[in-house]
């Protein structure tokens, strides 16, 4: 994220005087660290309410605690104008609180028809009616404005597809509050305009939406009221006008955040990293680029495009049909891991949690994974293990509340940390970066495109994919666009605006 400038909704809402949730004083504390400190909220029918903070700032722990997942050590939950003791994920349901996380929560194998009345099939006589379900469904769909046909299966959907039946099936259920978990990370533009306008449609129609996003302009521009946690306790709450985003990030982070472009060596003029006719199917289609030492070049296009597919390819999990790939001037045979690596390409995945890291293993072991000593030795002393870990923790600013935890226990912008040091300390001659700051709040992002500028500083040649126009404009020297499957256009980013940039990877012109 760069700065930019919001476009507010010009939409005025009288909040209720009764608000259909009301939090107060709710404290929660895991293995003596505290995640929330005395919360207190009001969340009412027919606003966007925005929950904002740093990862690990206490989102999650407060609506995993009005959702029922996890249990207050103190204060109240008040749902309905009732006091609800001991709330769980059933009666938290049934209140009318849904839902829609960040990982889709869908049978893929199933119809949007069958998920969307996934529990509650119509079956008079014990036999379902499939006629019954595939109506009910569409009038589901139809009722919020999303026009999907509810026979397809949910898996061959686009991620914002998914979302939307699984929103529509959270407000078919009787949902009146509903959390939106990062319902646009990873999204393109068109894409997550789409979601944008169905919360917009909930809104109007009255549901009350908790909305969890790092994107801060799209905050500002779809918020009613913005909450904001930092160090699990409220350091703001109000009207979405009443901040602009530096205000905003000020307020999550506890200090100014400057985002700027800074000044880099010049590329030099040899080339480390050539991709050449680079084929897969229909997904990529001769593709071409080369990166000099010293430079960052993008690759943007529409989420699920050419560039969702590059780091199966230039790593080795995959074999291309046809293409040719060199670092430092060798030949590297395509769709072999070893050589890959042995090559000095690092490729970084944009999924941490499913290929980038073992979230059972520490934090320490996940950090050298990749060391040649490790993998050489499968046995290791700790003592010896954290001492090598540990100046990769400073300089990568690995935050942690506990000593050693598992990885997984980490925030993502820690999580996104460890995987970049576990990479990026192993020498590398080029790097594919896929999505590096997916899902990590502005500090976070901040601190990795320090990271990343720093590596090209180093001499390394960074070919970066991300779904981002603003973080390829703030890191990029040049940008390839890519659209259905092939480069549409190749240019050094200083002739560029960041509107001309998304317009051209839609496909049309800057407004």
């Amino acid at each position: 994220m760069t700065p930019t400038t919001a476009l507010r909704h010009d939409r005025v809402v009288d909040a209720p005087t009764t608000p259909v949730v009301r939090l107060r004083n709710l404290t929660k504390s895991f293995g003596g660290a505290a995640a929330l400190k005395g919360v207190s909220l009001d969340i009412h029918p027919g606003e966007v309410h925005a929950l904002m903070g740093m990862n690990g700032a206490g989102k999650s722990t407060l609506v995993h605690l009005l959702s029922g997942v996890h249990q207050a050590d103190g204060g109240t939950i008040e749902i309905g104008g009732h006091d609800q003791p001991g709330l769980t994920t059933r009666r938290a349901r049934r209140l009318g609180i849904s839902m829609v996380p960040q990982r889709r929560e869908l049978v893929m194998e199933l119809t949007v028809a069958e998920n969307v009345l996934l529990g509650d099939l119509p079956a008079p006589h014990a036999l379902v009616s499939w006629k019954s379900v595939r109506s009910q469904a569409a009038r589901a769909l139809f009722d919020l404005g999303i026009e999907i046909d509810v026979e397809r299966t949910a898996g061959e959907l686009t991620v914002a597809e998914q979302t939307m039946v699984e929103v529509a099936r959270e407000v078919r259920r009787g949902g009146k509050v509903l959390i939106l978990d990062e319902p646009t990370a990873c999204l393109g533009a068109e894409a997550a305009h789409q979601i944008r306008t169905l919360v917009r449609t909930l809104r109007d129609d009255g549901v009350a939406v908790i909305h969890i996003s790092h994107h801060i302009d799209e905050v500002l521009a779809l918020a009613d009221r913005v909450t904001v946690l930092r160090d699990g306790a409220v350091v703001h709450s109000g009207p979405a006008g009443d901040l602009d985003e530096a205000g905003l990030v000020k307020n999550m982070v506890g200090r100014d955040v400057v985002f700027r472009r800074p000044a880099r060596p010049a590329p030099k003029d040899e080339v480390a990293l050539s991709i050449r006719g680079l084929c897969h199917g229909r997904a990529v289609e001769r593709f071409s680029v080369e990166v000099r030492r010293g430079e960052i070049v993008g690759v943007l296009g529409p989420a699920g495009d050419a560039q969702s597919r590059l780091f199966d390819l230039l790593s080795g999990r995959r074999r291309p049909d046809s293409g040719e790939l060199s670092v430092d001037g060798a030949a590297v045979p395509l769709g072999r891991i070893p050589r890959s690596l042995a090559s000095g390409l690092r490729c970084v995945t944009g999924d941490r949690r499913a290929l980038g890291l073992i979230p059972e293993l520490s934090l320490d072991e996940n950090l050298m994974l990749a060391s040649d000593r490790l993998a050489r030795r499968r046995l290791q002393r700790w003592g010896s293990l954290t001492r090598r870990a540990a100046p990769l923790r400073r300089s990568y600013q690995v935050a942690a509340l506990t000593a050693n935890p598992a990885v997984g226990r980490l925030s993502g912008g820690n999580q996104q940390k460890v995987l970049l040091a576990k990479w990026l300390e192993t020498s590398p001659v080029a790097c594919f970066l896929e999505d590096p700051t997916n899902g990590v709040d502005v500090a976070a992002m901040a601190d990795i495109h320090t990271l990343v500028d720093g590596l090209a500083a180093r001499g390394v040649a960074v070919l970066l994919a991300s779904s981002s126009a603003e973080e390829i404009m703030r890191l990029a020297d040049r940008v390839v666009v890519v659209r259905g499957g092939r480069i549409v256009a190749e240019r050094d980013i200083t002739t560029l605006t960041h509107d001309e940039l998304v317009a051209t990877a839609l496909g049309g012109q800057p407004q």
